[in-house]
């Protein structure tokens, strides 16, 4: 029964309902464009936020690398100088040189051991110093990155309040509209509206040409648009025509034809003054 009744409306009807449509989803993207680029710059200072988080995350795991490194060299340290400190004293009991000679390598070698410890405890701990201005700087710039967020956040919340429940109202108006067209028709309106720059579905005649891509409309064609006895779309861009006085506005008279008239008027009103000058 449903489909009968979308089936059994007019021509004039069905462009009538497209057309109060395309208004009501007119007017949500004009309170949607008020939020302008609000909600990518939330969007781009979250995912910021997050790729500083990790970066936070991953310095603090090479400070403590480089931590245990430092602990690393000086259990190292520790140990061959314990091992200087033995060598040391056996060499008071050698009892021939190649003894001699073999502890005074392992003093000279465990002497080099510690010297490198000691140059990779200095090179660590300058890297810590740079990770730790690093992180200073990260937390920084999270710091600033969250306010920047917060002030983002409660400018497009307000923008969402103020127009959250107008929007919400044309929401249930657009979807009342939609249920009286026919779902072929619906399909056709909405996909011409998403190819379209400025979203218009279907626009009206302004100045005998189309009010979408603005090409001129031949006088036969403004005709058969007037008379709503079909469909009629724009052979240039495709969009759906419709009679301005059926959309409810008021039709523009182009420039050129206003001065035009006053031009005729001009000219008959001087001709008449000219006649009355000779008749005198």
């Amino acid at each position: 029964m449903a489909k009968k009744e979308l089936t059994d409306l007019s021509v004039e009807e069905k462009l009538k309902t497209l057309y109060m449509l395309q208004t009501a989803l007119s007017s949500i993207d004009d309170k949607r464009a008020l939020r302008g680029e609000l909600p990518l710059e939330v969007q781009d200072l979250e995912d910021e936020i997050e790729g500083l988080s990790i970066r936070i995350e991953k310095i603090q795991n090479e400070i403590e690398e480089f931590r245990h490194a430092v602990s690393r060299k000086k259990a190292e340290i520790e140990e061959a100088q314990a091992s200087v400190e033995r060598y040391k004293n056996q060499l008071n009991d050698v009892k021939n040189n190649r003894e001699y000679d073999t502890l005074s390598k392992e003093i000279e070698f465990q002497t080099l051991e510690i010297e490198l410890c000691n140059k990779k405890i200095k090179e660590a701990l300058v890297r810590i110093s740079e990770k730790e201005n690093e992180l200073q700087m990260s937390h920084e710039a999270i710091e600033d990155r969250n306010n920047d967020l917060d002030m983002k956040r409660n400018e497009l919340d307000e923008i969402m309040e103020e127009t959250r429940s107008e929007e919400e109202r044309l929401k249930i108006k657009v979807k009342e509209y939609e249920a009286k067209i026919e779902p072929r028709l619906l399909t056709s309106f909405k996909r011409i509206r998403k190819s379209a720059r400025n979203g218009l579905g279907i626009v009206y005649v302004q100045r005998d040409a189309c009010g979408g891509c603005f090409n001129k409309i031949p006088p036969q064609r403004q005709l058969d648009i007037k008379m709503h006895k079909k469909v009629i779309v724009c052979e240039y861009c495709g969009r759906i025509m419709i009679d301005p006085e059926l959309a409810g506005v008021k039709s523009e008279t182009p420039v050129a034809d206003e001065k035009k008239k006053t031009r005729k008027r001009a000219i008959r009103k001087t001709s008449k003054e000219a006649d009355d000058v000779f008749e005198d």
